[in-house]
């Protein structure tokens, strides 16, 4: 029996999505925060990735808002952080059906890793292109496209100019570049070439900061430099991001944040901001700020956290803009994080008396061996002035604590939560050490085979679980003593109240979050009975 000639089943479905006719709605691209992978049912334990955290605060994300600001008005979009919208993968979908995007952009964590590439698979299927930047694609640009087909582009290293470029030359949009954008591209790289064959033809291999595939091969192209003055990138879109729904304990109302800075000079070996600024450090002047904090003053926003690296890390930069915010009357209030070794008594009054209200600290712990190990370059006595310092500055004081950094002990661990019920802090909190793709810490792991037996991406979370296997520290101590640092400093009557406090500041946030879980629990049990049809 014969078979019959039939078309190429995949060619034919392939055009009917690239015919299907675009909607009023259709974008160029979609700047994505997705789903969380509980659906919303309980709040993230991540933090600085752009997800929800134990704390809840809900990470505005601001890097869709920079680099949608890079791409407007050339390109029409649409950024969805269905994170802060409570969206469940159901909803999600649909929105993606709506706006028919071009090009799907994500950020990728290493604990959201599966989750983010369901995003990016979704897209896929209805046919955009996807990309992803982010501190796990950057250091594994090669695995993550290897590991992910749905994936299509990888921006390695710092985003905010990759992007543009990409776009740019798929689309032919290169002579539409306006002044101000030419300028950036040809000032912080002079080695800069359009990427183009001499026909005039799309050379990917040219775009600097790219990793892409060409046929069966993973390509990644040399690295792009850094943008030399911040200065020079557009204020983010802030009004294209769901305001009102960002929250932040102890605040009631929205908050969002402003980037004053990129990078910091500290060694701290197991930090992941090095991964995608290494150890550079550029500022945004005092005047830009001020610009930015004015818009979101008119936006509604009053709660800010002036969002960096290392917030402190110019005390020109601090003193300038604090002196700005006071003779300005601008009357807002702002948090802001630090070290202790990059303060001092007068700066901290000063910041103090312009609405600094809150800092956090990443105090980790409170042997000196173990801080010396992981190149803290601070010690508990510093810790103990600098906080004092903000107390008396009438500033609150939250300090970070890490679990299980190399030649960490029962004993050590126990020296950190008795010096941690010393020093004059309002919040505390507890993480397991997290070994993240590219940090030296990750490295010295890898030497040391200390990662546990079928570790997967999504297990490196500092809350959530670990995949450390210390010889005099198993994963389920480590664990075990998390919690129960947490517990013994928290089970006071003072830090009892305030994270009382913490829980029932936004009780609309909790119910909103049940409603969605719910959400994700349907759709999850839909797609379970699927599978089975």
């Amino acid at each position: 029996m014969r078979m019959a000639n039939f078309p190429s089943a995949d060619d034919i479905v392939h055009e009917v999505i690239l015919n299907t006719p675009r909607g009023e709605d259709a974008v160029d691209i979609m700047l994505v925060n997705p789903p969380t992978p509980d659906g919303g049912l309980w709040i993230r334990t991540q933090h600085r990735v752009g997800r929800r955290t134990r704390e809840n605060m809900v990470w505005p994300q601001v890097s869709l808002a920079q680099m949608a600001a890079l791409l407007t008005p050339n390109y029409k979009l649409k950024v969805v952080d269905a994170n802060a919208e409570r969206m469940g993968w159901q909803e999600f979908s649909r929105l993606i059906d709506k706006y028919q995007p071009k090009y799907y952009l994500t950020q990728v964590t290493a604990p959201t890793l599966e989750n983010d590439m369901y995003g990016c698979f979704l897209a896929k299927s209805r046919g955009a292109a996807t990309i992803a930047f982010g501190t796990h694609v950057t250091p594994l640009p090669r695995e993550s496209l290897r590991a992910y087909p749905s994936l299509d582009f990888v921006l390695v290293g710092e985003p905010d100019l990759t992007i543009r470029d990409l776009l740019d030359h798929l689309e032919g949009k290169v002579a539409d570049r306006p002044p101000r954008l030419q300028k950036l591209f040809s000032e912080h790289d002079p080695a800069y070439q359009l990427p183009l064959h001499s026909d005039g033809s799309i050379d990917l291999g040219n775009i600097k900061g790219l990793a892409w595939r060409d046929g069966g091969d993973i390509i990644v192209n040399p690295p792009r430099p850094f943008i030399k003055n911040l200065d020079d990138l557009p204020i983010p879109l802030h009004n294209l991001l769901p305001l009102e729904k960002y929250r932040m304990p102890l605040i009631k109302g929205p908050f969002t944040f402003i980037v004053t800075s990129r990078g910091c000079p500290a060694g701290c070996t197991y930090c992941i901001k090095h991964v995608s600024y290494q150890y550079s450090t550029r500022l945004r002047s005092p005047e830009l700020i001020m610009e930015e904090l004015w818009q979101l003053k008119e936006l509604g926003i009053h709660n800010i956290h002036m969002y960096a690296d290392l917030f402190t890390v110019n005390r020109d930069q601090v003193v300038e803009l604090c002196q700005r915010i006071i003779s300005e009357q601008i009357n807002i209030r702002w948090m802001c994080n630090s070290r202790v070794d990059f303060v001092d008594e007068e700066m901290l009054q000063l910041m103090g008396r312009a609405g600094c209200w809150l800092i956090s600290w990443g105090i980790e712990s409170g042997n000196e061996s173990i801080l010396k190990h992981a190149r803290k370059g601070a010690d508990p006595a510093k810790a103990r002035q600098a906080l004092q310092w903000a107390k008396n500055a009438g500033i609150k004081n939250w300090g970070y604590f890490i679990i299980g950094l190399p030649g960490e002990t029962e004993e050590t661990i126990q020296e950190t939560i008795e010096f941690s019920k010393k020093l004059p802090l309002d919040i505390a909190l507890f993480h397991v050490a997290a070994p993240y793709p590219g940090t030296p810490f990750f490295f010295e792991v890898v030497e040391n085979g200390w990662f546990r037996p079928g570790t997967r991406w999504e297990q490196v979370d500092m809350d959530k679980g670990t995949v450390l296997d210390y010889p005099n520290l198993p994963a389920e101590r480590l664990l075990y003593w998390q919690k129960r640092a947490w517990r013994e400093w928290a089970f006071r009557p003072g830090p009892m109240l305030t994270y009382l406090k913490m829980l029932f500041s936004d009780i609309s946030t909790f119910r909103s979050a049940l409603s969605v879980g719910f959400q994700h629990l349907a759709w999850q049990s839909q797609r379970e009975f699927q599978s089975y049809d």
